[in-house]
């Protein structure tokens, strides 16, 4: 329906809908999905740092609500759901996800079994001091600014990065046509790299590899063979297999249990567990006679605290992990294998 003073102009639906098809696309690729190769940082977390640096969050400053920092997010630059901000937040801070943290957590930030973080008006933040660097000289006419989607303030249109977070930290994003699956890297070995190329810019790809083996996950792990790497070096698409590493710890009633102590990354701890517990109801791993699981107890197993340097294998045979012993009827610290491969 239209009123008399509207004026209606024919037009083909197979152009319109081509036309706003691209429009959408590009504002899925430039604006939401996508991180940007200088700085790493897709819009929404962008906003999050600018926001937490303009609200002096400064990582030798006091923690402040997670709740103020959606607010100002939301209001000066990002008009969307505060859950999408927060669930941006949230990232930012938990070690399982990032290799190097940007922003330092205060209170439940959910955990590595994918446990939901506390709500942000319980949660407290502020910028790590690696995140700091990513905004050094802001104010120094080094970024572009345009105004914000109100035009009541401006905000970077990148931020000056003096660090390389898209290959430190890696990126995942899903948009439209294309997408995007970075790793992340040990940063002393790409910074060594970076100066090997300025010193020498026609270094050959196997000499770049002597310096960044590969990948450096946060959660650690064995990468089971190279050429996946050397793949994603290469030409931008690659493979990387995972497996996670494991130990046998021999119990005082004499009997031996496995523990995993890294897991391959993105993988949900509580999830791989589950997994193994259908595994052997459908009798695809055997069973054990002499050990069970009970309901009530946590697996036996545990996390690294830190990836201070990269857990990393050039190959690993199925016998480089100790076979898995799964439980029976009596009840004693139940046992688990590495993550399945990725």
């Amino acid at each position: 329906m239209y009123t008399a003073n509207e004026k209606v102009a024919p037009a083909n639906i197979t152009e319109i809908m081509q036309t706003a098809y691209i429009e959408y696309s590009m504002s899925v690729i430039i604006s939401r999905a996508l991180p940007d190769a200088r700085d790493g940082l897709k819009p929404v977390q962008r906003r999050i740092l600018y926001a937490m640096l303009r609200e002096g969050l400064l990582h030798n400053r006091s923690y402040d609500k997670c709740a103020g920092v959606v607010g100002e997010v939301l209001k000066n630059y990002h008009p969307h759901g505060d859950s999408s901000v927060y669930d941006t937040l949230v990232r930012l801070a938990q070690t399982w996800v990032m290799r190097y943290p940007l922003i330092d957590p205060q209170g439940n930030f959910g955990s590595v079994e994918g446990d939901p973080p506390a709500a942000y008006r319980y949660t407290e933040c502020r910028l790590a001091a690696i995140a700091e660097e990513l905004l050094s000289d802001i104010d120094e006419d080094t970024v572009d600014f345009v105004p914000n989607y109100k035009e009541s303030t401006t905000e970077p249109t990148v931020l000056p990065a003096a660090l390389p977070n898209l290959l430190m930290n890696g990126s995942t994003g899903i948009a439209v046509g294309m997408a995007t699956n970075i790793p992340p890297h040990n940063l002393d070995e790409i910074i060594t790299a970076a100066c090997a190329v300025m010193d020498r810019p026609g270094i050959s790809l196997d000499e770049l590899l002597e310096i960044i083996p590969g990948p450096d996950f946060p959660t650690g792990g064995l990468i089971v063979g190279r050429e996946g790497i050397r793949n994603y070096m290469t030409t931008g698409r690659g493979i990387v297999r995972m497996r996670g590493r494991a130990h046998t710890e021999e119990l005082k009633n004499g009997k031996e249990q496995i523990v995993v102590t890294e897991i391959p990354y993105n993988v949900n701890r509580e999830t791989l567990g589950k997994h193994i517990t259908n595994l052997v109801g459908e009798k695809k791993l055997p069973r054990s006679p002499t050990c069970a699981t009970s309901p009530t107890r946590t697996p036996a197993w545990s996390l690294s605290s830190s990836a201070a340097s990269p857990p990393r294998s050039s190959s690993t045979s199925s016998s480089s992990l100790p076979s898995w012993r799964p439980p029976s009827a009596s009840p004693c610290s139940p046992s688990t294998t590495a993550g399945p491969s990725r």
